[in-house]
């Protein structure tokens, strides 16, 4: 008989690079059978077209996973013209072809309409839901629904490579943008098509693609060694001012209750000497307010 496997807990947090081909929580169950974590939640997904950065929350981590979904991404893609799909990317259904015939100069003039806030609206394969289903089983059925225009904000996007049929550009964006939305709309404006060819995620807000692991490199790792590819629990939240409590301040904040710290109003990483307890919001009257409280964990 096949022996089962044995859990057990882990806090921290992981940033993966996955693999093209690999659905989100495809690379997040391989994640925890390597680090036989008992719990474990990811950050917001990536489509199996897309690689890159991919951080995976651990035990008392997985508290702090909805802190990332608001974060500016960085992604490095492909796009390629002439050609439009029935899902916007290179897994799609061939629907039109059409010639190509302009320069770099007129695409970066039309890339210029895409800088800044604009309104976009989210593919029909997507995770979105309508009543209940995902878009995406919908267009798998031939369906689609009419999907609001959303107000989305492109930070940069940069030409880095430019031939007759491609380009290679870098996108900075805000929460709900969707690449192969721009790709589209891209092919739109220039009148002839276009689709989301590759995809790369190189950052999530302060975290790095060069600072992540891949699923092959920490399968040949010894177990030492793969714990040190954690970061502490808190990671995610490290942006956040730091509020230290005393001990019995400590208790009354793992208890729920407020805390009077005098400092400046907003949310907040919260320690008792060099415990995490968790997030918390100080209010504008110097008093501090729970929001995910943690068990205590050691830094």
């Amino acid at each position: 008989m096949t022996a089962r496997k044995s859990w057990r807990r882990v806090d921290g947090v992981l940033l993966l690079d996955k693999p093209t081909g690999m659905t989100s929580n495809a690379a997040l169950q391989a994640a925890r059978r390597l680090y036989s974590a008992a719990k474990a939640g990811h950050t917001g997904t990536l489509d199996p077209l897309a690689s890159g950065l991919l951080p995976l929350c651990f035990g008392e981590a997985t508290k702090f996973s909805t802190d990332l979904l608001a974060a500016d991404k960085s992604y490095e893609c492909e796009i390629v013209f002439g050609i439009s799909t029935d899902t916007g990317d290179a897994d799609g259904r061939i629907l039109t072809r059409s010639p190509v015939g302009f320069s770099a100069a007129d695409l970066e003039l039309a890339l210029e309409g895409f800088r800044g806030p604009i309104r976009q609206v989210p593919p029909m394969y997507s995770a979105l839901k309508r009543a209940g289903r995902p878009l995406h089983e919908l267009a798998r059925q031939g369906i689609e629904v009419e999907r609001a225009p959303r107000e989305v904000c492109i930070h940069e996007l940069r030409l880095d490579d430019f031939s007759p049929s491609r380009c290679s550009l870098l996108v900075r964006c805000s929460k709900g943008t969707y690449v192969r939305s721009l790709a589209m709309d891209l092919g739109v404006a220039l009148g002839c098509g276009a689709h989301l060819g590759a995809l790369r995620r190189v950052a999530v807000g302060s975290l790095q693609i060069d600072d992540a692991v891949s699923l092959d490199v920490l399968a040949t790792l010894a177990e030492e060694r793969r714990q040190g590819c954690l970061l502490p629990a808190d990671a995610l939240l490290q942006s956040l001012p730091r509020v230290l409590l005393d001990e019995a301040g400590g208790e009354r904040f793992l208890h729920g209750n407020r805390v009077a710290v005098g400092a400046t109003a907003g949310r907040c990483r919260v320690y008792s000497g060099s415990r995490l307890l968790g997030l918390g919001e100080v209010d504008a009257d110097g008093s501090l307010q729970p929001r995910r409280v943690l068990g205590g964990l050691d830094k």
